[in-house]
């Protein structure tokens, strides 16, 4: 870990965290998740309201604790040693909260983001239609006008934490006709008459942490729970790819550095040929190439949250997010593989919880954007950050020995 990255108050909020994993999360509960004997985790939930452990970046009027993106970073990669249901419940709150805290009125505030982060009610954020995940405008959840309030028609799914979710932040058309960016709203929705939830998936990971399908039908919205401006949804959005983004990229950080963990003490252990595996390089060289892959995705990690923090321009903060959330999933998985191919077939089996890890890891080049969308985000940003740069720097491409050769420059 880099301790040398970190404050003394942002280690002692790490060791805080680690010792609420180490003591308030059973053993039995991530079995009894794996296995779909919990749907979802109140309790777990609760503990860490209770711990004021929740929504850690936001204000302590409304439960949290007034602290930065590097501090949460910081917590999230300890939760993510549980696997990757419980450290998306707990970003939750700090999801749904940054819509919250942002752009809802005092009473959304009140209501709803002070009793999350106190673990009293739970939220979940209704994204993905079945039509698809990644275009996110081509929504066909409606939501019309009636007076003051809303009248909601439409279906999401892959809600992680629809099981036990007591309101959802929907986003819905409101100007099916208007131009795609200018067409949608956002809402928080509490769980009531016409909504419906279902837990309709077998996954092959990522188990009981509540995912489901939420069916709405001629649901009414108060307007007062209308979330920013009406049609402008697409602000809400952007913002919310920051920690959409950071938390799934941190958390892959705790499920990574877990496997690597068991895998590299399981190789001090086991002997082959009257040796110990670690002393065979195809071994040891494995190891070194996770470290170093882990290594390198936490920096990345924590130098995005850094650049949050200090208020960079908001295409630069997109690169970076979507750097670090790309990289640090890829990175878990390669990592997780490794720590399998080091441990061999025990790995593979439910004797050791690296395979649980593969299969959670799995799920988190997809969600929250794919890698694919998130490669789209980063060369877009940073060919508008060389067009601009370019201008004001030296230019490198005179200094070749015949670079005067203009003739010979073709580019049709």
């Amino acid at each position: 870990m880099f301790d040398f990255l970190l404050t003394e108050a942002q280690k002692e909020l790490q060791n805080e965290a680690g010792s609420f994993v180490k003591e308030k999360v059973p053993k039995q509960l991530i079995l009894d998740m794996d296995a779909e004997n919990v749907v979802y985790p109140v309790d777990y939930i609760k503990d860490l309201g209770e711990a004021n452990l929740l929504g850690l970046r936001f204000a302590p009027e409304y439960g949290g604790r007034g602290l930065s993106w590097v501090d949460e970073v910081g917590v999230l990669e300890e939760i993510g040693i549980l696997g990757t249901s419980l450290a998306c419940l707990y970003s939750l709150p700090s999801i749904v909260g940054e819509a919250l805290a942002r752009f809802g009125s005092e009473d959304l505030k009140q209501r709803y983001l002070k009793p999350t982060l106190e673990g009293k009610i739970y939220t979940a954020e209704a994204l993905t239609e079945p039509r698809g995940g990644s275009d996110f405008f081509g929504a066909t959840t409606v939501a019309v006008r009636d007076g003051e309030d809303f009248i909601l028609n439409g279906q999401k799914r892959f809600v992680v934490g629809a099981e036990g979710a007591d309101y959802f932040m929907v986003y819905a058309k409101t100007n099916p006709e208007g131009k795609s960016h200018e067409s949608m709203s956002a809402f928080i929705v509490d769980r009531g008459p016409g909504v419906e939830v279902g837990h309709v998936y077998g996954l092959m990971g990522t188990r009981g942490g509540g995912a489901g399908r939420v069916v709405f039908k001629d649901v009414r919205i108060p307007g007062k729970n209308l979330l920013g401006k009406e049609n402008g949804a697409a602000e809400i959005f952007y913002q919310m790819m920051i920690p959409e983004r950071m938390t799934s990229a941190a958390g892959a950080l705790g499920m990574a550095r877990a496997a690597l963990e068991v895998a590299t003490a399981y190789s001090t252990k086991r002997k082959a040929f009257n040796r110990t595996i670690k002393d065979f390089q195809a071994v040891s060289f494995k190891v070194a190439d996770s470290i170093t892959r882990l290594d390198a995705a936490r920096a990345l990690v924590y130098a995005a949250a850094r650049a949050i923090d200090s208020g960079v321009p908001a295409a630069q903060g997109r690169r970076l997010v979507s750097e670090a959330k790309k990289f640090a999933t890829n990175t878990a998985w390669e990592v997780v593989n490794d720590a399998m191919q080091i441990m061999g077939g025990i790995g593979y089996t439910n004797v050791y919880p690296v395979e649980r890890l593969l299969r959670d890891t799995r799920l988190i080049m997809i969600w929250t954007g794919t890698n694919e969308v998130m490669n789209l985000i980063i060369q877009h940003e940073y060919y508008k950050e060389l067009k601009t740069h370019m201008a004001n720097r030296r230019a490198i491409e005179e200094d070749a020995l015949n670079a005067h050769l203009t003739e010979e420059k073709v580019y049709e």
